[in-house]
C-alpha cells in the first residue's frame, strides 16, 4: 500500500485518536489534525463523512475519559500538580460553581475553544455533573464542532488552486505576516480561554 493510500484509509481514525486524547484532558492539536484529515479527504476527493464521524466519536469518547477522570480523582490530582497548569484553588472553586450553574451551556461552548476544549470534561467531573446530562450535551458539542471543522477544513481542501494563486499573489511577505497574524490571534483566544 502506498503512502496516500494509507493517509486515505488511516486519516479520520488517527484524527478521531488524536481528538479523543484532547478531549481527555491532554493538550493535543485534535482540532488541526481534523482540518488537516478534513483538507486532505477533499484533495482526494473522499467522503467527508468519515472523517466528522471519526471526529465525532473521539470527541465524545475522549471527554467520557476526562468526565470519569475528573470524577474519579481530579481534585487531589489539580490539587496536588494544578500549580504546573497555573491552576490555583480558587480557580478550582469557581470552576466548580461554574458548571454547577451552567454546566450545559458550557460543555456545547468549551468545545469550540483551546484550552476549555480540553479541560471542560474533566471540570464537569468534579463538579458532579450528572452523567447523562453531561453525555448529551458533550455529544451535542462533539457533533455541531466535528462537523464545522471538517466542513472548514474540506473547503480548505477543495480550494487549494485557489489558496496557491493567492499566496502566490501575496507573495512570500505576505503570507509570512497572515501566518504571524493567526499566530498571534490563536495565542490571545488561548490566554483568553484561560483561567485566572
Amino acid at each position: 500500500m502506498d503512502w496516500p493510500s494509507l493517509v486515505d484509509v488511516l486519516g479520520g481514525p488517527l484524527a478521531g485518536i488524536g481528538i479523543l486524547v484532547e478531549s481527555a484532558g491532554v493538550p493535543f492539536p485534535g482540532e488541526a489534525l481534523l482540518l488537516t484529515a478534513a483538507a486532505w479527504a477533499a484533495a482526494r476527493h473522499d467522503s467527508i463523512l468519515l472523517v466528522m464521524l471519526c471526529g465525532f466519536f473521539g470527541a465524545t469518547a475522549g471527554s467520557d475519559v476526562g468526565y470519569l477522570l475528573g470524577y474519579r480523582g481530579g481534585r487531589p490530582f489539580v490539587e496536588r500538580f494544578g500549580h504546573i497548569f497555573h491552576i490555583r484553588p480558587d480557580h478550582l472553586a469557581r470552576a466548580e460553581l461554574f458548571f454547577a450553574r451552567h454546566g450545559d451551556k458550557a460543555i456545547l461552548g468549551a468545545r469550540f475553544f483551546l484550552g476549555l476544549r480540553t479541560w471542560n470534561a474533566m471540570l464537569a467531573g468534579m463538579a458532579r455533573m450528572p452523567f447523562w446530562r453531561f453525555q448529551l450535551f458533550s455529544a451535542i458539542g462533539g457533533l455541531v464542532w466535528s462537523a464545522a471543522i471538517g466542513v472548514a477544513g474540506y473547503l480548505v481542501g477543495s480550494n487549494l488552486p485557489l489558496l496557491e494563486t493567492i499566496i502566490r499573489a501575496m507573495g512570500v511577505g505576505g503570507t509570512v505576516i497572515l501566518v504571524l497574524i493567526l499566530l498571534v490571534l490563536l495565542v490571545a483566544r488561548e490566554r483568553a480561554t484561560r483561567p485566572r
